[in-house]
């Protein structure tokens, strides 16, 4: 089983990161549907939601996108502090971070599950600060394993690249296959996220919270030996003595 996971890895990568990205989608139903019309992994629907709430459009919330992109932004902010010296790919850090989110992530669903319901205002915030910091760490530690066009937490840049690279622009080939897959996965995230809905707001996080967790473990088993990346770094990047 170890063997065929580290036969591929760049495959092995892709896969994770897509199954991220349908992750998102179900998060972002749970965050747009059930906090209020807030996003929690698509950050350009909060900018435009706070930029028409700012201008006075009625019925938008102001408190939640603002909560929701600052701590997206704490988020990529420790992903970004943890991963800085250590080579670009999946390595013992990346475990640690996508565990430090699927532990949120199951901390939140196992709230919502109990509880049974959505939250008032004010604890509806806490939700949406720790899905948002989550989401940002996930965003941060995808952005340094570095699976080209599959960020996991927005496809506008993807869809801009399958459409301009496409035969019909006067392209000769592209990476149809990932592209393609991070657009529908996201939609179809999003659609069984509100599907789940339903059944109650923990269960689209706790959904997300498990494939976290699979994405974690496999990450990690697939990853060979994850600090051999680190130790590379850490050699190059030493000052040699005078």
């Amino acid at each position: 089983m170890l063997r065929r996971l580290r036969s591929n890895t760049p495959n092995l990568h892709l896969g994770l990161m897509l199954a991220l990205t349908f992750s998102t989608g179900v998060v972002d139903a749970v965050g747009y549907l059930g906090l209020d019309r807030v996003f929690t992994g698509n950050m350009t629907g909060n900018v435009v939601i706070l930029g028409m709430a700012l201008a006075g459009a009625d019925g938008l919330p102001v408190v939640g996108p603002v909560i929701a992109l600052l701590s997206f932004m704490l988020g990529a902010v420790i992903a970004g502090r943890v991963l800085r010296p250590i080579t670009e790919g999946w390595t013992s850090r990346s475990t640690s971070l996508l565990t430090v989110v699927a532990v949120i992530m199951v901390a939140l669903a196992v709230t919502l599950l109990v509880y049974g319901g959505t939250p008032p205002k004010p604890q509806e915030y806490i939700v949406t600060l720790f899905l948002a910091i989550a989401m940002g760490i996930q965003a941060g530690t995808a952005r340094h394993i570095g699976v080209k066009d599959v960020t996991t937490v927005v496809v506008t840049s993807t869809i801009t690249g399958f459409a301009a690279d496409s035969r019909l622009a006067g392209g000769k080939g592209q990476p149809w296959f990932r592209r393609a897959a991070a657009i529908v996965l996201i939609a179809a995230g999003a659609g069984v996220g509100a599907l789940l809905l339903r059944l109650g707001l923990g269960w689209g996080v706790s959904l997300s919270a498990l494939i976290t967790v699979a994405v974690a473990v496999l990450g990690h088993a697939g990853s060979g030996r994850p600090t051999e990346a680190e130790k590379v770094t850490a050699a190059t990047t030493t000052p040699k003595p005078a």
